[in-house]
């Protein structure tokens, strides 16, 4: 049997007949929640604080334990950037080191036989003097190596000099350009002038290395005001050349001449270089009247 539902409207619906009750039957009444009970409202109650009370001690767990890993992080974090720091210190502050002095100084000359090689006894004491003062001044980072070009000899001998003077080693003895307008030979002239192709003499402190249009290249920072401090603006480095080898002294009686560069022979130059780079002493001597009375070195008498 189909369900008949009336179309009336329902102010036209008359109270109390059975249609109007079937109609207002037919909706829902709308749903109330029961009234919780005292046990539940007690049972609520107490799980709240006991879920609370949890929740406070793992918060707590947690931050005491986050707090002791981060303070231990902070520590290892510290402990890690002054080890880096002081090996970092350790790696370029000045050297403390003395060189070699008084009977030492004479007897490495002598045990290295320098002499024999063509090292002047005087062009040796000058450069120890002149180390031991650059170390006292900061300049030096690494003082166990003291390197000479001794500009009395020759370019058609080895008169560059790579001393160790920790071992009490000669390192290196090789050929070394001078400047082209120093003289052929022999250098008997020497300037600070940019442009001049002249050689300077005295104190150097090596520098760093970096390639450029000779190659493996060493940078020389001059340390005597009026002698050889324009260096760095002259470009005056050392760097390897072709014209520097035992061959063309042989045939010649003198090697290449460069534009003021000290240039030494490809086949040394990146070892050598790599041996004296970065805070080495390096001694251009000449018993030259001029250097004698303008350098602000001291230089004891030799014995």
């Amino acid at each position: 049997m189909a369900l008949q539902v009336s179309t009336l409207p329902i102010d036209r619906l008359t109270f109390g007949s059975p249609l109007q009750i079937g109609y207002l039957a037919a909706i829902p009444a709308p749903f109330t929640p029961p009234l919780p009970s005292a046990f539940d409202i007690h049972r609520q109650s107490t799980t709240k604080n006991y879920l609370m009370s949890k929740t406070k001690k793992l918060n707590h767990t947690l931050f005491l334990y986050f707090s002791i890993a981060f303070a231990l992080a902070c520590s290892t974090s510290l402990l890690t950037a002054s080890t880096g720091f002081f090996h970092q210190a350790s790696a370029f502050q000045p050297s403390q080191k003395p060189a070699a002095k008084g009977d030492d100084r004479n007897n490495l000359y002598d045990s290295l036989h320098l002499d024999s090689l063509g090292l002047t006894r005087s062009a040796f004491s000058q450069g120890l003097s002149g180390l031991d003062m650059l170390i006292a001044a900061g300049d030096i980072r690494n003082a166990d190596i003291l390197s000479i070009v001794d500009l009395n000899l020759p370019s058609s001998k080895k008169r560059l000099f790579v001393i160790d003077v920790s071992t009490r080693t000669l390192v290196y003895n090789t050929y070394v350009s001078h400047g082209r307008n120093s003289g052929r030979e022999m250098a008997t002239q020497f300037s600070n002038q940019p442009n001049s192709y002249e050689s300077s003499l005295g104190f150097y402190v090596t520098g760093d290395t970096y390639i450029g249009h000779h190659g493996y290249s060493l940078k020389l920072d001059g340390k005597e005001e009026g002698i050889n401090d324009n260096a760095f603006s002259r470009g005056i480095v050392m760097h390897s050349a072709s014209y520097v080898n035992e061959r063309m002294a042989t045939a010649r009686g003198y090697i290449g001449r460069s534009e003021g560069c000290p240039a030494i022979p490809v086949k040394w130059h990146k070892n050598l270089i790599e041996k004296i780079k970065n805070g080495t002493c390096l001694f251009f001597y000449s018993a030259d009247k001029f250097y004698a009375a303008h350098t602000k070195m001291r230089f004891p008498p030799i014995s």
